[in-house]
């Protein structure tokens, strides 16, 4: 079979990784074959704050949530972090306050809330956690069954005895006690908190390897997708052989906790907490971000003015008060990685779809359709670029919805063989909604920074880019101003009103 230039280069950095030799040295982050439909997150203590607030900003992007240790949704941003630890009781009007956050953010600032509904959730705490605790740990259960998450969809275990740790059913040396909480902060506790979190996340898994192969660790430059000042330069990844040689696999983000970071307890988290022995035999790529000390003093969302010494994820607004938010520092960055990761997929040899069309136009919806293509397991649809389909369209047409009245749209399909690789786009059809266009357009003038924080814009690998049109802004500073043109809900073009 003829090999296309993107298969030789996957097939050319497969043999690299098979071979361990790719690894040898701090590489780029891999771009591979994810299936974008099985993007998951979790983590213990800051991090489980963390991997609560990348499900919540980017419900659209991550199908699951794993939280070990953490609590509710911007907890810090209006309460000061000691009442979102040591087991704190959440009041009424804290529980108020971050519902008024998600109502008030939901579909800019964040994804829709509505998404959360559709997730995953799977949350541990131990019952000696005096760190964190169950009270806060009941909040967040307390929360995503609040927002629509049906009590099947959610798995919460509390584990007596054990304390504020990460916990797996294996020894591992240097690891402290499950019912103490100290370094490295991973305990033999009888129980496989990476299976467990994993299985309720995808399903029944494959057996685990105990003693994944060196080869599939991987030091990536993390510094390539931001610069903030408490992330690493660089972060890890492990890559199942067969992810590596192009098969379509799952990936899920792991988030060590505070004092577990590369600098503090070497790679313990990444080896000694069980991901990677599912991952290796059920085809899921992990990701593992990492943090870093930083000492510098920073004023926070309401804890007022402190270092971050403990290499913490972001939860209490170090960085900025859009922490929490898809235009956060460390979100966006994370974001960046898990994009980055699943834009590998080789390109499909099947033919894109002939004749679209548009027809059936109503003030919210159109319908789009195509010719049959010959091999095909199914079609993707965009819209002005973004996919806008779930799953793979089995038949030839697709009724795209949520459009805004009197508004011109373009789309293209593409058809997606038995590997789930996409082909080439099809040429565009546009079509038109009915109804009456929105409001005369809103214009909006400010640095590309003020924009992000506004949820006009998002930031990606230092470059600032509209909502909805994904036009580049320019650099992502303070320094540098545009014009923005609101044309529907949450779209905005570069541009100028009447």
């Amino acid at each position: 079979m003829r090999k296309t230039p993107m298969i030789r280069r996957l097939a050319a950095l497969a043999a690299g990784w098979l071979a361990g030799a790719a690894w040898a040295q701090v590489q780029p982050l891999p771009q591979l074959n994810v299936d974008k439909q099985a993007i998951s997150v979790s983590g213990l203590s800051a991090g489980g704050y963390m991997a609560a607030q990348l499900g919540w900003a980017h419900s659209s992007t991550f199908m699951g949530v794993g939280v070990f240790a953490g609590g509710p949704y911007t907890c810090a941003r209006q309460s000061n972090y000691t009442s979102c630890m040591y087991n704190a009781s959440v009041s009424t009007a804290m529980r108020n306050a971050m519902q008024s956050n998600i109502d008030g953010w939901s579909g800019s600032a964040i994804d829709a809330k509505a998404n959360v509904a559709t997730q995953k959730i799977f949350l541990f705490t131990g019952t000696s956690d005096t760190t964190v605790g169950v009270n806060l740990m009941d909040a967040l259960r307390d929360q995503y069954l609040a927002n629509g998450v049906p009590s099947a969809n959610l798995q919460y275990v509390k584990r007596s005895g054990t304390a504020h740790t990460f916990p797996t059913d294996f020894d591992s040396a240097g690891n402290n006690a499950c019912g103490s909480t100290a370094s490295p902060y991973i305990s033999n506790c009888g129980y496989d908190g990476a299976g467990a979190v994993l299985s309720h996340l995808y399903g029944p898994l494959n057996p685990r390897n105990d003693s994944p192969a060196t080869g599939n660790y991987g030091q990536f430059n993390q510094a390539a997708f931001t610069s903030n000042p408490g992330m690493a330069a660089t972060g890890w990844v492990y890559v199942p052989a067969n992810c590596a040689a192009g098969a379509k696999c799952r990936l899920h983000v792991a988030l060590h906790g505070c004092q577990q970071s590369e600098s503090q307890v070497g790679q313990r988290f990444v080896r000694d907490t069980g991901y990677t022995r599912w991952a290796d035999t059920n085809s899921i790529i992990v990701l593992f971000p990492q943090a870093k000390v930083d000492n510098t003093l920073r004023s926070t969302a309401a804890s007022g003015t402190l270092p971050n010494p403990n290499a913490c994820w972001d939860w209490i607004g170090w960085y900025g008060s859009n922490y929490a938010q898809k235009a956060g520092s460390q979100i966006s960055a994370i974001k960046a990685m898990v994009d980055h990761l699943a834009s590998g997929a080789p390109s499909s040899a099947l033919p894109p779809p002939a004749s679209v069309s548009t027809s059936g136009a109503t003030d919210t919806s159109m319908v789009v359709s195509w010719s049959t293509v010959s091999g095909a397991a199914g079609y993707n649809v965009y819209r002005d670029g973004s996919q806008v389909n779930g799953a793979p369209v089995a038949g030839t047409s697709y009724t795209d919805t949520g459009l805004a009245p009197g508004t011109a749209y373009s789309w293209t399909v593409r058809t997606v063989d038995g590997s789930g690789a996409e082909s080439a786009p099809s040429a565009p059809a546009t079509g038109t909604t009915t109804g009456t266009p929105p409001a005369t357009p809103t214009c909006y003038t400010a640095s590309n920074y003020a924009h992000t924080l506004a949820g006009r814009a998002y930031a990606l690998w230092g470059y600032t880019y509209a909502y909805g049109s994904n036009e580049n802004m320019g650099l992502w500073n303070i320094f540098v101003t545009t014009t923005l043109k609101r044309i529907a809900p949450n779209h905005y073009v570069i541009g100028t009103c009447p």
